[in-house]
């Protein structure tokens, strides 16, 4: 099976998303004796191809010319699929919510199209209380119009991805994503540090961290030995067109500055052992599709603290594997963290259950047989089409 992945985002950012879950289902998919080529547009600086564990990495130069860049990157993926597919036949072509546009025009009939829904423009844009760009929701409705077959990383993102884009139904599959067991386990790394919660991502508004900053000062007071580490790479504030982390940093009272740390971004080898660490893996989303970090987090033994909002509870099971509360407001949060340090057993018992379901439900292994099942139903014409 020759599987060729449409992704702009390889190798991946350290702290999850796209990147990561090709990554991971790619390497799987070459171990399990599969060909595995990764495909997509980057800056011209990084343009080129290498191997990465077996998975063939192409990287195209992106267009620059203002107005048809799109059409041209368009012009050029396709041309190198097609490249592709005349070397040696592509099995499955699989894009997402934002690549998958490019499936169109003269690519071989042949080729099955498979879009895997991880969460697209319009779907994080609405979730924002934003208006969604009128030509960008085009673009993204093309994609599902040109794919053949759906899956989505979780039921939540597969339904109101349907809703906002007008897919009047169309049938998907349900894939969740996954973690790699014998990366992350409870004994990958130096035990816990009482009293420290780590949150690992971008620092992004949509990932609740403003929340959880504000939260500090209240947290800090009830538990005086509490320590925060924030791991993941600075943005741009929209509102303010400077740093966000020095956004975050201005709305720290003088109490919770003794107690936050910015660690800035780290390598994603070096996680499972800053995760071991940890008396709480702190993830107050606003919205996600399906949480990579937050299943790591569980897969390490560890109390986690999420998000009710959108498939919060299809990941985790409140108060059995973890707390979810509304992290949209600073409130929840700080009471749940509170709850959550001054009592131990709690911490322990919501950590078994994470690791149980981490390895029930998220594991590799399992993921890879689900995807090949998925695959060869596509193949044979019974998988869910358009």
């Amino acid at each position: 099976m020759h599987v060729v992945f449409l992704s702009n985002e390889y190798p991946p950012a350290p702290h999850g998303g796209i990147g990561s879950f090709v990554q991971t289902l790619g390497r799987a998919l070459v171990a399990s004796g599969h060909t595995v080529t990764a495909c997509g547009l980057y800056a011209a600086e990084l343009a080129g191809e290498s191997d990465d564990r077996g998975v063939r990495v192409i990287r195209l130069a992106r267009g620059r010319l203002p107005g048809w860049r799109v059409f041209l990157n368009i012009h050029r993926l396709r041309k190198r699929l097609i490249e592709l597919h005349q070397e040696n036949p592509i099995t499955i072509l699989e894009g997402d919510d934002d690549t998958a546009v490019y499936f169109g025009g003269r690519l071989p009939a042949s080729i099955p199209t498979v879009l895997r829904m991880h969460g697209g423009y319009v779907f994080f844009e609405t979730a924002a209380g934003r208006t969604p760009v009128a030509h960008r929701s085009w673009f993204e409705r093309r994609a599902f119009h040109t794919a053949r077959h759906l899956v989505a990383v979780s039921r939540y993102v597969g339904v109101r991805t349907d809703e906002l884009l007008g897919l009047r139904h169309r049938p998907f599959t349900v894939i969740p994503n996954c973690v790699d067991l014998n990366l992350f386990k409870p004994e990958s790394g130096p035990g816990e540090k009482e009293g420290l919660i780590v949150f690992a991502g971008t620092l992004v508004e949509k990932k609740g961290i403003r929340q959880l900053v504000v939260a500090m000062d209240q947290v800090a007071r009830a538990c005086p030995h509490v320590r925060l580490a924030i791991y993941g790479a600075d943005t741009i504030d929209p509102l303010s067109g400077g740093s966000y982390r020095k956004t975050l940093e201005a709305s720290l009272t003088p109490l919770a500055r003794q107690h936050v740390e910015f660690m800035g971004r780290v390598e994603r080898e070096r996680l499972p052992g800053i995760l071991a660490q940890a008396s709480i893996c702190c993830y107050p989303s606003h919205m996600e599709a399906m949480p990579i970090a937050w299943i790591e987090g569980m897969a390490m033994g560890k109390a986690v603290l999420a998000s009710f909002l959108g498939p919060g509870p299809e990941v985790i099971t409140d108060a059995e594997e973890g707390l979810l509360v509304d992290c949209r407001e600073s409130q929840p949060i700080a009471e749940a963290l509170i709850r959550l340090l001054q009592d131990s057993g709690l911490r322990q018992r919501l950590g078994q259950g994470a690791r149980h379901r981490a390895v029930t439900d998220y594991g590799l292994n399992l993921h890879v047989q689900r995807n090949l099942d998925f695959y060869r139903a596509v193949i044979e014409g019974t998988a869910p089409s358009h």
